[in-house]
């Protein structure tokens, strides 16, 4: 007994579990007929999971779901236990975006802009929006820019703006829609390293082609191919299902098209001049080829592979 209240200890103390998104048969299609989504039934938990599919995957479909951009045909997601589509105010003010592309007013400096865009988030008091902004600069490497019109920025510096935007208010989920595309090697490194940092303490979806970044950056992740989810869960146990089944061989590099005729070649890349080939069998191609772990790219060309044929049966 402590302060009047009992604990039987035979009764199981509730332990607060994180946030959820979950997806339940998301369906999407088009007007004309298009269908964008079809059966998508996904769970993403806090820090950084990966979207992966080609352009035209229904990547960023799903993503204007999410956030309530556009309503699903059928299927439902919750945050929370929150219905995204029945309460989509709830959600907003939950959820920062940052979406392929997103336009600036003309003139306007970083400063200035982000102040404002908190105004429309109905961040305040002002010393408490003045202070988020200011922290915001200083954590996307911004403030001593500030002044500068977001106009002017490079490439890097626009997406980096672009992620002091979604982390406005401070989301619980936070959306990227191929933020690293068209950056360089530099800039995409400064990136990684802020969405590494911000990953920690929320939800955040990378929409992306690019298997480097979901490889460096998340720890789970799905595979969308044609609307549907071909492969999801931890990026370890995504790669182990392909135990046994990837073969390596260097080729000259003239052989490479005899040899994606005889064999399912997954990948080539050319290194001292050779074709370093990853084919995808259950059991060793003939005596020359070699076992191989894999990685990322071939759990992603496996599965490109599969729904291919599947599609054309």
């Amino acid at each position: 007994m402590h302060g009047g209240l009992t604990i039987a200890a035979d009764v199981p103390v509730p332990v607060a579990t994180a946030p959820l998104l979950e997806f339940r048969d998301v369906a999407h299609i088009y007007r004309g007929g298009v269908q964008a989504l079809a059966g998508v039934t996904l769970d993403i938990e806090r820090g950084m999971f990966g979207l992966l599919g080609p352009n035209g995957a229904g990547k960023s479909t799903l993503m204007r779901i999410v956030a309530t951009l556009l309503a699903p045909t059928s299927g439902r997601v919750l945050y929370d236990g929150t219905d995204v589509t029945r309460e989509p105010n709830r959600i907003r003010g939950m959820l920062g975006y940052l979406p392929q592309e997103f336009g600036v007013y003309p003139g306007v400096s970083a400063e200035d802009l982000l102040d404002h865009l908190a105004v429309l988030k109905n961040i305040g008091p002002t010393k408490v929006r003045r202070e988020q902004v200011q922290a915001l600069l200083q954590q996307t490497n911004l403030y001593d820019v500030r002044k500068r019109a977001v106009k002017s920025f490079s490439g890097g510096m626009h997406r980096r703006f672009g992620i002091a935007q979604a982390l406005l208010g401070d989301p619980r989920v936070v959306i990227l829609d191929e933020p690293t595309a068209g950056l360089d090697p530099v800039e995409r490194s400064r990136f990684h390293d802020l969405l590494a940092e911000i990953g920690e303490s929320m939800i955040v979806i990378l929409s992306t082609h690019l298997l480097e970044d979901v490889s460096k950056l998340c720890s789970r992740a799905a595979i969308l191919f044609g609307g549907r989810i071909v492969a999801h869960g931890d990026l370890d146990q995504l790669i182990g299902t392909l135990q046994g089944r990837i073969w390596r061989k260097s080729v000259p590099r003239g052989e490479v098209a005899a040899y994606r005729r005889e064999f399912r070649v997954l990948s080539s890349r050319t290194v001292n001049g050779h074709a370093i080939l990853h084919a995808l069998s259950e059991e060793r191609p003939d005596p020359s080829f070699e076992p191989v772990r894999g990685d990322l790219q071939d759990v992603y060309l496996a599965m490109n592979a599969e729904a291919s044929e599947r599609a054309a049966a």
